[in-house]
């Protein structure tokens, strides 16, 4: 079955313009063979309440998401733990894939900037509402599954996951990838990385910050957090994951041609 032919939503034009899109893609390293899989994800039910010509809201990409979610972290802890008992691996997956987790998660993809909420959550800071960033990627991951299919769905949460997955148990432990990404592209390509502000929204009591880090006048990644230094961290750690996978990639490549 061709995924997308499935309960394809509407067109939501106007809401979502193209470049938003784009830009969410190039963070998510997938792109859409139909975008408006994408842009349901990004409509929170109460736009969609406020809005009903808009379509369905995100709440049953969301339902699918959580369960592509769940097979996929299962899947790949079985694989990275084989000694683990089930009580282990059930909690291991709870760890990574409880709210407050997501909810950072979405902070590297900047999804709360792309949003869409109704007058209500816009004005309650919805758009740094753990429960509202948590619900968006799940959502998200539903569209890249009915876009794509399994394996596209996959590759999109293992990206993702990749660094949570390798210290399982771990996942809110914090680090400093500003300093690693300034470390790893002053050796690899003799520059320094430049940190830009996007965005800066909100009342005083809750800012939200969108920060891009540009690395040889070209941007690389972008964070959204409650300071700047929370979205700078962000954008170095989606910088850094970026050009790791490049790197591995690059290495991949050389070695099929040695191969041949």
């Amino acid at each position: 079955m061709v995924q997308n032919q499935r309960s394809r939503p509407e067109t939501l034009a106007g809401i979502l313009d193209d470049e938003t899109l784009i830009a969410l893609e190039e963070r998510l390293g997938y792109r859409f063979l139909d975008r408006a899989w994408l842009a349901q994800a990004l409509i929170h039910s109460s736009f969609a309440h406020e809005f009903p010509q808009v379509g369905p809201s995100n709440e049953r990409l969301e339902f699918l998401g959580d369960a592509v979610l769940n097979l996929i972290i299962s899947d790949a802890l079985l694989a990275a733990r084989p000694e683990a008992s089930e009580g282990d691996l059930s909690r291991l997956r709870a760890s990574l894939v409880n709210a407050r987790h997501l909810a950072a998660l979405s902070g590297r993809l900047a999804l709360g900037a792309c949003l869409r909420l109704g007058r209500g959550e816009e004005q309650q800071a919805g758009h740094q509402k753990p429960s509202v960033l948590a619900d968006a990627l799940e959502a998200l991951i539903g569209a890249v599954y009915l876009d794509g299919g399994y394996a596209a769905a996959r590759g999109v949460v293992l990206a993702l996951f990749q660094e949570s997955l390798a210290i399982p148990g771990q996942a809110a432990v914090t680090q400093d990838y500003k300093t690693a990404l300034q470390e790893y592209v002053q050796k690899w390509l003799k520059v320094s990385p430049e940190y830009r502000l996007v965005q800066e929204s909100g009342p005083a009591h809750a800012r939200r910050f969108i920060v891009e880090v540009w690395v040889s006048g070209a941007p690389l990644g972008q964070g959204e957090g409650n300071s700047k230094k929370q979205a700078s961290q962000r954008a170095a750690q989606q910088a850094l994951l970026r050009l790791q996978r490049r790197e591995m990639l690059g290495t991949q490549g050389m070695n099929r041609k040695r191969e041949t």
